[in-house]
């Protein structure tokens, strides 16, 4: 996909930044605050952030020497928070009254700067480009810049790395550079955290760049489990990798990669029969220590959690969905939201609590049909140590505590238990939780958001679901559409082609697959179209999306006369068989035909399936 192809989304994200800051308050003529804090909470915040900042310096930039090899080019390194730990190469280019910015301390939030490249990545949790006159304060507009976020080994988003200056950088070449430093920062901190006890497997699609930052990486013990991973490793095998065992990634026994020449490169399939290039590094001295998950953590905002703004690409339901949510930010009145699995219940929720003034507080989500019903009370609510049978001796604060001061997500909570939701009426009435065992009562301060995919008010005619409770948990009901539905279709196509692809992967979505999409009936919602476009990515690699990239399911809840002629012509068979991405059992439910018999007219023509 070209440049150009690329602008729009470009533009709605600058246009969503601007939005933000006009509802923090701020105009085109506002003054940036920088606000660093006092000397003995920076000298925390920057011994806090040593092992980082010299992960950066020490190993990542020297081996991106021309950056600063133009003099007016400045790179800054900013944590979670947006406040400056370190900056490198020559200054001059900044504007004297904005010197305060680029000091240690220095904060660059959108709440206190207006858009800008760090503040923005933060954000929306991606890489940006931003322009001279694409800063909402012109005070700022002297400069230009490109940010990426970096993550730890838990995906947690830890940093921000930026390039600025004052003239003209070109925005493809710089932010695939930014994007390309911060994975390499990444890469660093997994292998200094790993790399003494732990097996390193690294794999691409080409012998040449097993070193380089766009390698997938892949941590495993001695008994196969996986550890961590980084996230190029997701894009490659197109799926979120967690910490199951190896052998579900690679078809290759856990023995032979153990047996494997330390450093020495070979080929390996995944367990959907792509084939890699790869390399095993054995650990200086392993030790058996516990697979962790690495996955997402809740309180976390990452590139799969956008802000709040960017939920909706033009779709009128969930527009109004979002202005609603909007207007009760900071209102105490509980939010139910409905719809589909998958439809992202839990990615609005997140926005909806990175919005809010809660957002450096915690974020519990719990799901209320995932926990086993004898145990929803005690990790609802907590428990005493020596409760009951079983119970920890050091007793467990429960969720609903955990969520103090910040948001309590309640997913799915048609299935909590009758009696459980008695207790949790209490809990909302009178604000404070009594655990099991115990007659002492905590005050608890949360925001309350619950979900469900299935029509409650039903329930509480039939008697299963409290209509006390349901009056208490439904102040605002908000319905996500499914994807289906959605008029918004084609730019949620694109928006998530944009977050999942890899920065040389610029060829976008071809046309056939575009129509492909835009009739199928998507039953997994947008679960599902990103686990389609995860796989296609790692299929297509720099080439455009077409029908064969696609796994074989996606074929299978396809209407049968989606963009195949019903009775194609006999010569046409050829064209047909490609139009479905070489799907023959998708092909031969379409025209009626058995399998044996397509095969048959299909080598007839010339065509080796």
């Amino acid at each position: 996909m070209t440049e150009a192809a690329r602008a729009p989304a470009h533009d709605t994200l600058i246009q969503e930044s601007w939005s933000r800051c006009r509802d923090y308050g701020l105009t085109h003529q506002s003054s940036p605050r920088f606000d660093p804090p006092p000397a003995g909470e920076l000298s925390a915040l920057l011994e806090s952030r040593q092992a980082l900042v010299q992960t950066t310096h020490q190993e990542v930039l020297p081996y991106y020497g021309t950056i600063l090899s133009n003099s007016n080019c400045l790179i800054m390194l900013a944590d979670d928070q947006g406040r400056l730990l370190q900056s490198w190469g020559d200054q001059r280019f900044i504007e004297p009254r904005q010197a305060a910015g680029f000091v240690a301390g220095a904060s660059w939030l959108e709440r206190y700067t207006g858009t800008n490249a760090i503040g923005t990545a933060l954000s929306c949790g991606q890489a940006v480009h931003i322009q001279h006159d694409e800063h909402f304060l012109k005070a700022n507009r002297f400069m230009t810049g490109s940010a990426s976020p970096i993550f730890d080994e838990q995906r947690r988003m830890i940093a921000v790395l930026d390039v600025s200056s004052d003239s003209y950088l070109p925005p493809a070449h710089t932010l695939g550079m930014v994007k390309m430093m911060s994975q390499s920062v990444e890469n660093r901190l997994i292998l200094k955290l790993f790399a003494d006890q732990y097996h390193l497997l690294s794999f691409n699609t080409s012998l040449d760049n097993l070193d380089s930052p766009w390698a997938g990486l892949v941590v495993f013990d001695e008994q196969g489990h996986v550890v961590s991973a980084n996230r190029r490793a997701d894009n490659l095998l197109g799926q979120p990798l967690t910490y199951g065992a190896i052998e579900q990634l690679f078809d290759v026994p856990l023995q032979q990669l153990l047996n494997q020449p330390d450093g020495q490169p070979f080929s390996l399939r995944t367990s959907g029969h792509f084939r890699f290039h790869a390399r095993v590094r054995r650990p200086a001295r392993p030790a058996p220590i516990q697979a962790r998950d690495f996955r997402p953590q809740a309180t976390q905002s990452t590139p799969q959690e956008p802000h709040l703004h960017t939920l909706s690409a033009g779709d009128a339901r969930m527009d109004k969905v979002v202005r609603q949510a909007e207007r009760l930010l900071e209102k105490d009145i509980p939010i139910l939201i409905q719809g589909e699995t998958g439809a992202g219940k839990e990615v609005f929720v997140k926005a909806l609590h990175q919005a809010s003034s809660r957002a450096s507080q915690p974020f519990i989500a719990v799901n209320c049909a995932a926990i086993p019903a004898e145990l929803v009370e005690s990790e609802l609510f907590g428990y005493e140590k020596g409760a009951f049978t079983g119970a920890s001796q050091k007793g467990h604060i429960g969720l609903i505590r955990k969520a103090h001061k910040g948001t309590l997500f309640l997913d799915e909570i048609g299935d909590m238990p009758l009696r459980v939701q008695a207790r949790l009426l209490r809990v909302l009435q009178e604000r404070c939780v009594q655990p099991l065992g115990s007659s002492e009562l905590h005050p608890v301060d949360v925001r309350l958001v619950s979900a469900t995919n299935r029509p409650l008010r039903q329930d509480v005619d039939s008697g299963q679901f409290r209509a006390d409770l349901y009056y208490r948990i439904s102040g605002l009901n908000l319905e996500l559409p499914p994807l289906r539905e959605r008029s918004d279709k084609q730019a949620l196509f694109h928006k998530l082609w944009e977050q999942h692809r890899e920065p040389h992967q610029r060829a976008g979505i071809s046309r056939e697959v575009l129509e492909l999409f835009q009739h199928h009936p998507w039953p997994g919602n947008l679960r599902q179209l990103s686990s389609v476009l995860r796989v296609a990515l790692a299929m297509a690699d720099d080439q455009p999306i077409r029908a064969e990239h696609l796994p074989d399911d996606f074929f299978l809840d396809l209407p049968t006369d989606t963009t195949l002629q019903a009775h194609p012509e006999p010569d046409d068979l050829a064209s047909q068989y490609q139009a479905c991405g070489g799907n023959i059992s998708y092909l031969a439910r379409h025209l009626g035909l058995s399998r044996n018999t397509l095969y048959k007219r299909l080598r007839e023509q010339g065509v080796r399936p």
